[in-house]
């Protein structure tokens, strides 16, 4: 069996609005010993993460304690929205669960996102078959993930999530088949 734990990211500073450099904030570098408290008992044979540094951030903390290099795999960063900033995500994030092709000019529709990270995953866990692996992550990107495996996560799912940083999700995989999917708030 292969495990990955998707790991979104902690609190990170949305003063910053570019997404490559966007910073955890106090909160967020607290948080993350969160996951490094949950991840310790576990067997975890690799650390890899989205190229963005809030994701990096966040589990940095475990690979270090664990002594591993975070392993940046680009298709895991998170849904480009458009090259400027928008104001009101809830209703774009609502238009593009209605519609995953649904996207602004110059960014990517969920389906995007979805098809990249899947591919990723699918790459990884070629790679890694029978490990355990840690994934830096976001909450869209991850979301789409869970909704390729289980089609009744949609809007109303995301929606309960979107305050949940760090949070993480553990995908248990037999022969490249997702059997199972569980879901952990750290703040519990």
């Amino acid at each position: 069996m292969t495990t990955v734990y998707f790991v979104r990211h902690a609190e990170p500073n949305y003063k910053n609005h570019d997404d490559m450099t966007r910073e955890l904030t106090e909160k967020g570098l607290n948080d993350r010993k969160l996951v490094t408290e949950f991840l310790s008992d576990k067997a975890v044979d690799i650390v890899l993460s989205s190229p963005y540094k809030r994701a990096v951030d966040t589990v940095r903390d475990f690979a270090e304690t664990k002594g591993f290099e975070v392993e940046i795999i680009e298709d895991f960063r998170e849904r480009k929205i458009d090259s400027e900033w928008i104001e009101d995500f809830n209703a774009f994030s609502k238009a593009q669960w209605k519609d995953f092709n649904y996207k602004l000019s110059d960014g990517e529709s969920l389906g995007e996102v979805q098809n990249r990270n899947i591919k990723a995953l699918n790459n990884v866990i070629e790679a890694y078959k029978g490990k355990v692996i840690v994934v830096g992550s976001h909450g869209t990107a991850l979301s789409t993930i869970i909704n390729y495996y289980d089609k009744s996560f949609g809007y109303t799912d995301f929606e309960k999530i979107k305050g949940l940083m760090p949070w993480v999700v553990e995908f248990s995989f037999e022969n490249n088949n997702c059997i199972k999917i569980q879901q952990y708030n750290l703040f519990d």
